[in-house]
């Protein structure tokens, strides 16, 4: 049990790493301790952890050492998340088997201690703590982007094994048409079939979301993907008894476009829970992995972890 309050939050992307340190008696990010520096993915890990340090140093200089009860991170999978090793072999291939904690704790200007949780679990947590969640019991978060985040939070907490979840408690891997939802529901999605439509190619998702009001392909894309989404969530949102479902990632942005499809497609289904767009942004992941750190809230969670991959 420690008696320190702040914790730093730690959002690790393939080409960058972003710090903050959380009040969490507080609930609110401290102003100021926002750090962000350029990674290099492919490089080896004392490269990798060389450019996290030095990130987290800044932060951790802007707070003092001994107010600080630990790291937090925000990490996508594969990651063996109890014991703070990476099992990526797409990205951070240097990383690969490398003991996190062990390893990066000699480049830091404190000894910390480190714990760690998947990236779209960490959105979805600080969501429901701070953000469009709070208030709400039952919160479903998803994040449209480069891939297919997703998460069920109960309580405030995340649930990975229970009746009333999907299989690892996300969704990218169920299975949807004639593959699975995380080729659906992303930025492929879009790009891949506005060129197999319009023999043309778009390089994301602005791209074909600023062509729609004039080219019809676009358009029926956005409607398409609103009637797919509802299709492909909504029973779960009904299983699970969802108050809320948590939209972030960049597809988000164009909710405009595909909200009246999906809104309508839950209606069909008899579901009127709001939808509602982040209001954490970037911020929300980082808040999340740095509440592992709040004691009562990682008795709650810590075995969950260890069902997480």
């Amino acid at each position: 049990m420690t008696d320190q309050s702040i914790a730093i939050g730690a959002d690790v992307g393939g080409s960058h790493i972003s710090c903050a340190a959380i009040d969490m008696a507080a609930g609110q990010l401290l102003p100021g301790t926002q750090m962000r520096a350029s990674v290099d993915n492919n490089a080896d890990s004392a490269t990798i952890l060389g450019q996290w340090a030095r990130a987290l140093n800044d932060t951790i200089a802007q707070v003092g050492p001994g107010r600080i009860a630990g790291i937090g991170f925000a990490m996508p999978g594969p990651f063996d998340y109890v014991n703070g090793i990476s099992k990526m072999q797409h990205k951070f291939v240097g990383l690969y088997d490398v003991n996190i904690p062990e390893a990066l704790r000699g480049q830091l200007s404190v000894p910390l201690p480190m714990r760690f949780l998947n990236d779209a679990t960490s959105f979805a947590v600080g969501e429901a703590w701070l953000g469009q969640g709070r208030g709400h019991d039952r919160v479903v978060a998803i994040t449209l982007g480069t891939g297919f985040g997703s998460a069920f939070i109960d309580q405030g907490a995340p649930v990975v094994v229970r009746e009333d979840v999907p299989d690892q408690g996300c969704l990218w891997h169920l299975p949807f048409g004639n593959g699975i939802a995380d080729e659906f529901f992303s930025t492929r999605w879009f790009v891949g079939e506005y060129e197999k439509l319009a023999g043309k190619k778009l390089p994301h998702v602005k791209a074909i979301a600023d062509a729609s009001p004039h080219d019809a392909i676009a358009a029926g894309l956005f409607v398409q993907f609103g009637k797919n989404l509802a299709t492909f969530i909504g029973p779960w949102l009904k299983r699970f008894g969802a108050d809320i479902l948590v939209m972030g990632g960049n597809i988000t942005g164009a909710y405009a476009l595909f909200g009246p499809a999906y809104e309508q497609g839950l209606a069909e289904q008899g579901l009127h829970l709001p939808a509602k767009p982040s209001s954490l942004g970037e911020d929300a992941a980082m808040i999340g992995c740095a509440r592992l750190f709040e004691e009562g809230f990682w008795d709650k969670v810590e075995g969950e972890l260890r069902r997480m991959l």
